[in-house]
């Protein structure tokens, strides 16, 4: 009948970056927060998980992952990159008990740093 009936608006995209929490324009990057070992069953409602896997989008920024990672007091393993599947090793700090993120494909010591 020639009626068009847009259902796609650009200009209300909420697609923010977890970095720098600017509106992110095209494809962003994405990163995964996922455990190597699948749990054997399924967390408990009742427990607050300690992790959301995500994913996360970024912007192009190279410096956003970074700022996320320091938002959420995390370290990060100088021996990887940021990439789409990023792994979290628990470790102990003098402020406690924290993450640091790893992408795993090394095969040298973690060397953990603040983000």
């Amino acid at each position: 009948m020639g009626i068009k009936i847009p259902t796609i608006v650009m200009e209300n995209s909420g697609i923010c970056c977890e970095g720098c929490r600017q509106p992110i324009s095209g494809t962003p990057f994405r990163v995964s927060v996922l455990d190597i070992i699948a749990t054997e069953v399924a967390p408990s409602f009742e427990s607050a998980s300690p992790i959301n896997p995500g994913p996360f989008q970024f912007c192009a920024k190279p410096a956003c992952p970074s700022q996320w990672m320091a938002a959420n007091g995390w370290y990060f393993c100088t021996q990887s990159s940021v990439r789409e599947i990023m792994r979290p090793v628990a470790l102990k700090t003098a402020e406690g008990a924290t993450l640091g993120l790893c992408d795993g494909l090394h095969q040298s010591n973690h060397e953990f740093l603040p983000a």
